[in-house]
């Protein structure tokens, strides 16, 4: 999907010769990332990789609130990492994005576009001139008369707004995809999945985890709940009245002084409420009977204990998403990082960047 540059009425633009390396820019609400892919024939090689934190309230449920911060940001991560390719792919979330699947009348597809647009007025919250409006017929037997359609659609302020940041901080933005999808294509990259297996992708940010439940490569259902790892720091703050730097060590240490394993556990039942939520919703639409395995990415993917208490209040395989697993890379480019612990924060940006950039 690429939101960034579709018009109203199917219109998009010309692109010119693909390029072999992409950058992937993921603008999170703690942190801004951004990995540097080269493909040399079927293997993948990371070759640059930088990441800054920021200050809470800088971005807040995906919209940008410090503009000038997160520019800057952008700016010395570039120069810093030595990153000379100035067109990005960046990602959205929250609010302001809405991925739909409808049904409706069969049409081949080079007639469908028209008709798709005046369908999805009737299932968009937003006045239809405000929205970017993407879509996808996907691959599924609805008998002669009927198709499914995957509807994305995002604000065009939020599309605009983030492009032009992107501008400012001296690049190109190549593509804007949703988050959810680029998370989507790490897991089938990384992991094996069965083609009749349904996951649940849980990519756990500062504020927002977003829930992608997929089966053969199609989204399922997807949703953005507002609980992230913020909602357990604010947590152990006022449980415990430490500052916030030391409440996040306490949660990636589940330290058992500060006792805040409660906390995880309160954390992962309601992600756990979340996704029998989905389940139902998926077992009366009749698109899936049940969730097959769960998999985490994002900051609170790298939780210690989350993965172990979701599994005991979720009886399904819980796995910790691995973009870096089938990623060829040399460990100096983390310069301060270790690789295997970071590695689920950069789920969006290694997904990004895997996307071919036009």
């Amino acid at each position: 999907m690429d939101l960034a540059n579709k018009r109203h009425r199917g219109q998009t633009r010309v692109f010119g010769k693909r390029k072999r390396t992409t950058v992937g820019l993921d603008i999170g609400a703690s942190a801004i990332k951004v990995i540097e892919i080269e493909r040399r024939g079927e293997v993948i090689h990371l070759v640059n990789f930088g990441m800054a934190l920021l200050e809470p309230e800088t971005i807040v449920d995906g919209e940008i609130m410090d503009r000038q911060v997160v520019i800057e940001t952008i700016q010395n991560l570039f120069e810093s990492r030595g990153i000379k390719r100035k067109r990005v792919i960046a990602g959205i979330h929250g609010r302001g994005v809405i991925v739909k699947k409808i049904v409706m009348e069969h049409l081949e597809e080079e007639h469908a576009s028209e008709a798709i647009y005046w369908e999805a007025e009737q299932h968009i919250p937003y006045d239809i001139n405000d929205v970017s409006l993407d879509f996808e017929i996907l691959p599924v037997d609805m008998g002669p008369k009927q198709m499914q359609v995957l509807l994305v659609a995002a604000k065009r302020d939020l599309i605009l707004g983030l492009a032009d940041i992107i501008r400012e901080a001296g690049l190109i933005p190549d593509a804007v995809d949703v988050n959810s999808f680029a998370v989507q294509n790490v897991v089938e990259m990384a992991h094996d999945l069965r083609p009749d297996e349904v996951a649940a992708l849980l990519d756990i940010g500062a504020e927002i985890t977003n829930v992608n439940i997929v089966r053969d490569g199609i989204p399922l259902y997807t949703q953005d709940v507002s609980l992230g790892v913020n909602n357990m720091v604010r947590a152990v703050q006022k449980r415990t009245q430490v500052g916030r730097e030391e409440a996040v060590r306490a949660l990636e240490s589940m330290d058992e002084k500060l006792d805040v394993r409660p906390l995880i556990e309160s954390f992962c039942r309601d992600l756990t409420h979340g996704l029998d939520k989905a389940a139902t919703y998926l077992k009366t639409s009749g698109d899936a009977e049940q969730l097959d395995r769960i998999f985490l990415s994002g900051g609170g993917g790298r939780l210690k204990g989350v993965v172990e208490i979701l599994s005991a209040i979720q009886p399904l395989p819980v796995e910790v998403v691995d973009p870096l697993r089938r990623v060829e890379y040399d460990a100096e480019i983390f310069a301060g990082y270790d690789p295997l612990e970071v590695a689920p924060q950069l789920a969006v940006g290694v997904g990004l960047a895997l996307r071919k950039a036009a």
